[in-house]
């Protein structure tokens, strides 16, 4: 054998899981076909922040005098210098991947990789060369693409993506965004920011339906508050592209309207990239576009495993290293712990922020939880009204009998980097008495979690 594992892919469930394997001192190479790092690295969760913290930067700049700044001039946005400065983000990212490649002995090898064996990956280069390598592992992890409906089709022009939507070439003047995921909220409140007419069109009842519905009723109300057309239980037709502008036609609850926009951005979802790996010809098993693997990721086939966006779970970037670490942890003789996909922290960068875990309301329910529910609104938040974000709430649910925190909801400023809290105390099977007790800092928007389990039990102060 050539080496002990080869992963097809270098996006986070790839190269972390490379990394891992390098430290358990597994000979490891990676093939990859574009930059390290992958998508979300290069064309999406980076580059994306990126943009989303220039928008917040102008947004911060529209609104110096709220602040006590006086400035001279109206400020415009450049959204050029915007792309170039997250192209130039999500390069040095890259670059630190190479560095940890380098640092970890890690080999690369450029191409596109096809399964020969179970044992055996062909990869073609970019002159088209092919090479045979051999380990006795063999991790999948090529991610996934944005998926494209029939009356959705791109054309990188006026139909686009979301890698499309990461470096327009100017500002466009009207946008319509088809889907209202993560992908479909953020890029809406990063071009409505910029001044782009946004109409946001969503299939569900609800925008960021996979959210608790006092959630994804609050982000709405912020939305159409920053002058935004939110249309849901709605869904695209047709659009007709022949002219300078794209006529979309979306059918309504109230009927057909048609709405003209320059752009059309396609955020209905992804789909894996599983097409071109030779899966058909090992016989591994696939069920709705996904690839069939156990709990510690192998397939059907032996020595052949899945990871990331081609599996049936979460498609996020930490689930994928999550994924890819316990994957190779058993592949070297440790015994990793499954992973406990009821307790993964979802985040939504759009203004205000969005962040959960474990259990909304309605899904504690219908598992037959009796349930106290604590929630603290941000306008009672004395760090919030000073940072000047005051929309929002932390909401906490907790199981009635136990006390035991089973979901936590939060939309509001920062509250991204407050999930992992959550995800922690629910690991350690934590009360909300015990959280009431922690003593959390003041002034902090943290200090909201400590207030919302208060309001579970009759006990919260500041409301």
């Amino acid at each position: 054998m050539d080496y002990d594992v080869i992963i097809i892919g270098s996006g986070p469930g790839g190269y972390v899981a490379a990394i891992r394997a390098a430290q358990l001192g597994l000979k490891t190479v990676v093939v990859e076909k574009e930059e390290l790092g992958g998508i979300c690295l290069n064309w999406g969760c980076i580059p994306t922040k990126s943009l989303l913290k220039s928008a917040q930067v102008f947004e911060y700049v529209k609104n110096a005098k709220e602040f006590g700044i006086s400035m001279a001039g109206d400020a415009s946005p450049d959204l050029p210098a915007m792309v170039k400065r997250s192209r130039e983000v999500a390069a040095g990212m890259s670059k630190g991947v190479q560095y940890l490649f380098k640092k970890n002995k890690i080999e690369v090898a450029p191409g596109t990789g096809k399964l020969i064996d179970n044992k055996t990956v062909e990869v073609t280069g970019a002159d088209g060369k092919k090479t045979k390598i051999r380990a006795k592992h063999i991790i999948l992890a090529t991610g996934a693409k944005s998926k494209e409906l029939p009356n959705l089709k791109q054309d990188g022009k006026k139909i686009i993506g979301y890698r499309d939507a990461l470096s327009l070439a100017k500002l466009p003047e009207s946008m319509v965004i088809v889907g209202s995921g993560a992908i479909g909220s953020e890029f809406a409140h990063f071009y409505n920011t910029l001044g782009t007419r946004v109409t946001l069109v969503e299939f569900m009842p609800s925008i960021v339906p996979l959210e608790d519905e006092e959630v994804s009723k609050q982000l709405e109300r912020s939305f159409k508050k920053a002058g935004m057309t939110v249309m849901t239980d709605s869904s695209v037709e047709s659009i007709d592209t022949k002219g300078s502008k794209c006529k979309v036609k979306i059918k309504t609850k109230k009927g057909e309207e048609t709405i003209e926009a320059d752009i059309v951005l396609s955020a209905v979802g992804i789909t894996a990239n599983i097409g071109e790996l030779g899966l058909e010809d090992l016989g591994i098993e696939t069920e709705k576009g996904k690839i069939k693997v156990d709990s510690y990721y192998m397939t059907n086939v032996e020595g052949i495993y899945a990871i990331g966006d081609i599996i049936d779970s979460p498609a996020l970037a930490h689930v994928a290293s999550a994924e890819g670490i316990t994957c190779i942890e058993k592949i070297a003789g440790k015994d990793p712990s499954p992973l406990d996909y009821k307790n993964i922290p979802g985040c939504t960068y759009t203004s205000p922020e969005i962040a959960s875990a474990g259990y909304t309301e309605k899904k504690a329910k219908e598992a037959g939880y009796e349930i106290k529910v604590g929630k603290f609104p941000l306008t009672a938040s004395g760090k919030a009204s000073a940072a000047g974000h005051k929309e929002g709430f932390i909401k906490l649910i907790f199981d009635a009998k136990y006390g035991e925190l089973l979901g936590a909801h939060m939309i509001g400023y920062n509250v991204t980097e407050m999930i992992g809290e959550i995800v922690v105390a629910r690991n350690l099977e934590t009360t909300g008495h015990e959280i009431i007790k922690s003593i959390h800092p003041h002034p902090t928007i943290s200090e909201s979690i400590m207030e919302a389990a208060a309001a579970a039990y009759g006990e919260v102060i500041h409301i």
